[in-house]
């Protein structure tokens, strides 16, 4: 991760909503032979009241990565959103490197696989989740067949992960000139789509970096 201040975002509530409005983590760790593993799931991001966070997801059983966490609990998921490439034809001295844009969140903590309970929970509150609370959705946990709710359960389990350390990239060209900076913006603006995105992430920077 590029530890460089100006790409750093301080608003711990900017990057908690960074956080909840792009959910679908890669969820990282190595097994007891060092060997990597990664899973990309969907996780809920909780503050409890005494301002420790958790992630609750779940994942399938006997795979590798349930395995490895079995073994080694330390994990590391990463949120990421839209990104883009940035010319450096569009910097107001182009004779430099061209880059790239984008926004990522860094969560370290602990996994910890929970009962049959908390799984039954999770996925009555993930499926009305994303069925936008609709409860009637014959997606919906509670509607499925009890025949294949057990089934289902089965095969997956539920995860908590303690979150220790939260860090951060926010890569949005903030170490360029005015110039270069405002017109990045007009380049991606007119691209549409994750250019789009990021021009308007950058915009919201502009009058923090310039004064206007």
């Amino acid at each position: 991760m590029y530890n460089l201040p100006y790409f750093k975002e301080y608003d711990n509530d900017m990057v908690l909503q960074f956080m909840r409005e792009h959910p679908f983590v890669f969820l990282c760790g190595a097994n007891a032979e060092n060997k990597p593993v990664a899973t990309q799931v969907p996780v809920f991001i909780d503050e409890k009241k005494d301002g420790k966070l958790f992630l609750t997801g779940h994942i399938m059983k006997n795979t590798d990565h349930h395995k490895a966490f079995l073994q080694n609990p330390h994990v590391l998921a990463v949120f990421t959103g839209p990104h883009t490439y940035v010319s450096a034809a569009w910097y107001d001295n182009p004779q430099q490197a061209s880059t790239w844009n984008y926004m990522s969140v860094h969560a370290r903590g602990i996994l910890r696989f929970q009962d049959e309970e908390a799984l039954s929970n999770l996925l009555r509150r993930l499926t009305l989740h994303f069925e936008n609370n609709n409860a009637a959705s014959p997606t919906v946990f509670d509607n499925l067949p009890p025949g294949y709710r057990e089934k289902l359960m089965k095969a997956i389990i539920a995860f908590e992960v303690e979150v220790m350390t939260i860090d951060n990239v926010f890569k949005l060209s903030q170490n360029q000139d005015e110039e270069s900076f405002h017109n990045i913006i007009h380049k991606l603006d007119e691209q549409g789509d994750d250019g789009k995105f990021i021009a308007e992430e950058m915009k919201k920077r502009q009058q923090q970096l310039f004064g206007k």
